[in-house]
């Protein structure tokens, strides 16, 4: 590939995610407007039909949940986006789409809350409601993108774990991001792996929509109207997908949930380190605030002061092994966010003891800076 063939643009990190789904292959999307994440359902309003795409605008958040999944059971690739309030809403289905296995995007543009709270503030206040959100045990994935150029990667990138994972996938934007602009290389077709579920071998007569059929405990998927007969529902479930009291069969659906999760962290789990090796302090952050992470490392460094980073892009599966690695060699480590120590309290977990935790919490809707972060490493040292 030559540099002629790489098409840059100016993007909002909004309209970035919706080529990213475009590129990925969506062709189902159900959402309702809700500042900061209306962007892209404009967009794809727009370009779905554009591609041969379905765009349908619900009555609200839990049909719009609802809708995506429904799509997806057809074999369509969908995605819905929101916002706060709207996050909330779409829980319940969320947690539908995770027991009966449907792949599917969620996009939350996080804003300040709770409650209606700041419409047009950012805050990265949803973290623990994207592990938690849904009732019962369950697994989650969730990605969490720093610029622009990573709203469109990793809409990319949950398509492909929706799809290879069979489960509802989550990409958590904060209204920074979502709203600001920045150059976007745009991948050429085929640059970018897309990933597309995998479908049964097996005849129609054969067929257990539930039924793994290797190591990564992902059943593969046939679609509605394909000639596969299979039952889909909420209710704890046997391999045909009909509802079950049977206790061993239950406990075995769930733990083969979170199994197929953990079998996958490799693939799963992304983080970047920047100058790790011999820091004595290391910032753990991510979003919008893993930027003024980076400009605070690079005053620190300037001071001789012994920094680095470590970003998490999945922030769920929670990257634990890489943050007690970090832990290890750091004597300190530093959380920015902007909540009052969300993700601050699973690295606690996570370390140990193995070295302190300090964190910083901005809920006042303004941006966790550069300097605030100095001045704690400066504290810390």
């Amino acid at each position: 590939m030559t540099v002629t063939d790489i098409k840059a643009k100016l993007m909002q990190g909004n309209q970035a995610c919706a080529e990213g789904a475009i590129y990925a292959g969506i062709n189902f999307y159900a959402g309702y407007p809700i500042t900061p994440s209306t962007e892209i359902a404009e967009v794809l309003a727009e370009r779905m039909p554009e591609e041969g795409g379905k765009f349908i605008q619900m009555e609200d958040e839990i049909a719009s949940m609802a809708a995506i999944v429904g799509a997806s059971l057809t074999g369509a690739k969908t995605m819905t986006a929101t916002s706060g309030p709207g996050f909330s809403l779409k829980q319940e289905n969320f947690g539908y789409g995770i027991v009966a296995e449907t792949p599917c995007v969620v996009v939350n543009v996080q804003r300040l809350g709770p409650s209606t709270g700041g419409p047009t503030a950012p805050a990265q206040g949803d973290m623990m409601q994207a592990r938690w959100g849904t009732h019962g045990d369950h697994p989650v994935i969730a990605l969490c993108p720093s610029t622009v150029q990573e709203c469109f990667d990793l809409t990319v990138k949950a398509f492909n774990l929706a799809e290879e994972f069979r489960t509802p996938v989550l990409l958590l934007l904060d209204e920074v991001i979502g709203h600001m602009r920045e150059r976007v290389f745009v991948p050429q077709p085929g640059e970018l792996e897309v990933v597309d579920r995998i479908k049964p071998e097996a005849g129609t007569q054969n067929y257990l929509a539930y039924q793994p059929v290797d190591s990564t405990l992902v059943p593969p998927m046939a679609s509605f109207g394909d000639g596969y007969r299979f039952h889909v529902t909420g209710l704890l479930h046997d391999e045909t997908g009909f509802p079950t009291n049977n206790s061993e069969v239950m406990g075995s659906l769930i733990e083969r949930l979170h199994q197929k999760i953990e079998r996958g962290r490799e693939k799963i789990v992304i983080v970047e380190e920047i100058d790790i090796d011999d820091a004595d302090v290391v910032i753990i952050a991510y979003g919008c605030v893993a930027r003024s992470a980076q400009k605070a490392q690079k005053m620190a460094r300037k001071k001789g002061q012994k920094v680095g980073i470590l970003r998490l892009i999945t922030v769920w599966p929670f990257p634990e092994e890489e943050v007690l690695r970090v832990a290890e060699k750091a004597k300190a480590l530093i959380v920015p966010e902007m909540n009052r120590g969300q993700i601050k309290d699973v690295v606690q977990s996570a370390v140990v003891g193995k070295a302190e935790v300090y964190g910083i919490g901005n809920v006042d809707g303004e941006m966790v800076s550069p300097c605030q972060i100095l001045a704690k490493i400066e504290e810390v040292l």
